[in-house]
């Protein structure tokens, strides 16, 4: 029996449909993107058409079989590699791939081993696509004849492209009002835009940004502070330089969350040392803080600690902004008499902090060269964290005094393996083993923490200091949502409980001062700068700071997430859903509307001044911009 002629475009439809459906599924099954309604359905599943169409129609301006087969097979794999990158990317961050991140190619061998467990045998099914097509031109006749377009039926089929495109915008306009010019969740611009245009659109806005730099004269300032002025918070005189003089110790507790803190795991306490601290006279634990990064991560922790700024929307701001003029916390402490520095057992050059430590004006930072690790002391990152909290005080015990230092902790880093003579607990018991280690790490990073007290106590330096503690970012990400579900006791985490996951301790303690308490203020790593300079009574009415004072009596309860969710002490904004705080039960979403409005300001004047460098035209000292092109 003879087979029917397949028509002479059908290399070019396999190409398409076979990378859309595999698009559709990756969405569907590596993604956790939720979908509300028909309409959510009906973009996910186009939203990737327009631009494959127009990327694999260019073959349709190619003469020979040979030339347009390869270009089809290229582009294949090419997209594929997109695709599989996001994933990979989305099972460790939780998080899309932006432009800066690629170019952070000097992370990537410390990154190696985080980012060996997100990759899986079964990985190869995304490639599905590529294999398909290399067989069909092996194996299908029609493969091997060249076809000639006439440039008319060219023009039909791009400007049809094109129309799926504005039918796409549309759809997605109507369902997401101001998607591309209001919206910092990278999460709705691939579920509403697609993974192919939102890097179109992620290119587009890098380029924008440099622009936005290089066109900047200081102008832009006067609305910026005028907004921090009007939401200036006066400090309180009770608190106020209560920690003066005092030396400031600063830890970093990596991926710890919150939900650990006072709680056990199957009936095994997970942190008893900072339970006791929270309790502490000497203490102030804040029950109601979260974290505030975006893809910097710990950086973003770092730069946000320093600067009282959002980390970029679209990179760590320690890569695409090192080169800009900072008004750090470090320098306003360098100019109040301390010595500053940063205590991290690791590459100088990781997350790019040798260059980014310079822009803060930190005046030596002791990386993995100041340190003794060996093979029985380090494990997976680095240097464990009880060591280095033992070599630290060595350090500090050298240091100029008052001075300021923070300490990065390591040892409670994805994917919280540890060596087992440093298990103090039993791992939880769920499906997940990432969940479950993570008790373990946590632990362990608890004992540290009580050893550096013990340290510091036996240096002479522990009564001169107010030690500050903060979580850096989430250490389970929304990919473990079962296993936490599971913990927790829910039947499913939803939008508001991912919400207040994003909690993270935060410690000061200020030994013998007898002024410490539990605060229940909602609260962010915004807040730490102001906070903790207030402390040492520094005065920061002239800084351009978008957090405020935790003990002043005008601080707001409300949290601003790098995208755009955010929590009040009545309401939470989560996956585009107002929900009472008090319930956790879905609000009206007029009460909401207000604080979206405010959220959006404050991220965006945050973005203006790291994407124009606006610092440069500000003089800290008088509160006023000085208008001129670039300062010499």
């Amino acid at each position: 029996m003879k087979l029917k002629k397949l028509p002479k475009h059908t290399i070019l439809v396999i190409a398409i449909v076979t990378t859309w459906i595999k698009t559709y599924i990756t969405y569907k099954t590596s993604f956790d993107m939720k979908i509300e309604n028909a309409m959510q359905e009906l973009i996910l599943l186009i939203n990737p058409l327009a631009f494959l169409l127009f990327i694999y129609g260019i073959s349709l301006f190619f003469k020979t079989a040979k030339v347009r087969n390869r270009y089809l097979i290229t582009i294949s794999a090419i997209l594929s590699i997109v695709v599989y990158g996001n994933v990979a990317f989305y099972r460790f961050f939780n998080d899309f791939i932006t432009l800066p991140v690629l170019f952070q190619t000097n992370n990537f061998g410390d990154l190696g081993n985080s980012a060996a467990s997100s990759i899986y045998w079964y990985d190869i099914f995304f490639f599905t696509d590529v294999i398909l097509l290399i067989l069909a031109v092996k194996l299908l006749p029609i493969a091997k004849e060249a076809t000639v377009v006439r440039p008319n039926l060219r023009r039909t089929y791009f400007v049809l492209s094109f129309a799926m495109l504005f039918l796409n915008l549309g759809l997605a306009e109507t369902e997401r009002p101001q998607l591309l010019t209001r919206s910092f969740d990278r999460e709705l611009l691939v579920k509403n835009m697609g993974t192919y245009n939102y890097h179109l659109y992620d290119i587009f806005v890098q380029s924008k940004s440099h622009a936005q730099r290089a066109l900047a004269d200081g102008s832009e300032l006067t609305e910026v502070t005028n907004y921090v002025k009007s939401n200036q918070a006066d400090n309180n005189k009770k608190t106020f330089g209560v920690a003066k003089k005092r030396n400031v110790i600063i830890i970093s507790l990596e991926s710890t969350q919150n939900f650990v803190i006072n709680k056990k795991v199957n009936g095994q306490v997970i942190t008893p040392f900072l339970n006791k601290l929270s309790r502490d006279k000497d203490t102030f634990y804040f029950d109601n803080f979260y974290h505030q990064t975006g893809l910097g991560k710990t950086s973003d922790a770092e730069f946000i600690v320093e600067n009282s700024l959002y980390g970029t929307g679209r990179g760590a701001v320690f890569f695409t902004n090192s080169g800009n003029t900072f008004n750090s916390m470090a320098e306003r402490l360098n100019g109040n008499g301390y010595y500053t520095s940063v205590l991290h057992a690791n590459n100088k050059s990781f997350w790019n902090r040798d260059m980014m430590y310079q822009a803060l004006n930190i005046k030596h930072f002791y990386d993995v060269d100041s340190y003794n690790v060996t093979d029985d002391n380090s494990a997976n990152w680095g240097l464990k964290d009880i060591p280095f909290m033992d070599q630290s005080v060595k350090i500090m015990k050298t240091m100029p005094q008052p001075f300021y230092t923070r300490m990065l902790t390591l040892s409670n880093h994805y994917p919280f393996t540890s060596d087992e003579e440093d298990q103090m607990i039993e791992p939880y018991t769920s499906s997940d083993n990432t969940v479950n280690r993570y008790f373990q790490t946590v632990r362990y990073t608890d004992e540290s923490i009580k050893e550096l007290f013990k340290q510091l106590k036996a240096s002479g330096l522990y009564d001169n200091s107010v030690i500050v503690m903060y979580g850096d970012h989430y250490g389970i990400s929304e990919n473990h949502n079962k296993a936490m579900a599971q913990y927790l006791g829910k039947d499913s985490i939803t939008p508001f409980d991912s919400a207040q996951l994003q909690k993270v301790p935060f410690f000061i303690h200020i030994p013998h001062s007898g002024i410490g308490k539990p605060m229940h203020e909602v609260a962010g790593q915004l807040d730490i700068r102001p906070t903790v300079l207030h402390l040492l009574g520094v005065d920061t009415s002239n800084d351009l700071q978008l957090g405020a004072d935790l003990f002043s009596k005008d601080h707001k309860d409300f949290v601003t997430f790098r995208d755009g969710r955010f929590v009040t002490d009545k309401l939470l904004y989560a996956g585009e859903v107002c929900y009472d705080k008090k319930t956790g039960e879905k609000t009206d979403a007029e009460k909401c509307d207000p604080y979206i409005e405010q959220a959006n300001k404050k991220l965006e004047y945050s973005d203006q001044i790291i994407n124009g460098d606006l610092l440069r035209f500000y003089d800290s000292k008088t509160g006023k911009a000085t208008v001129k092109k670039e300062k010499e």
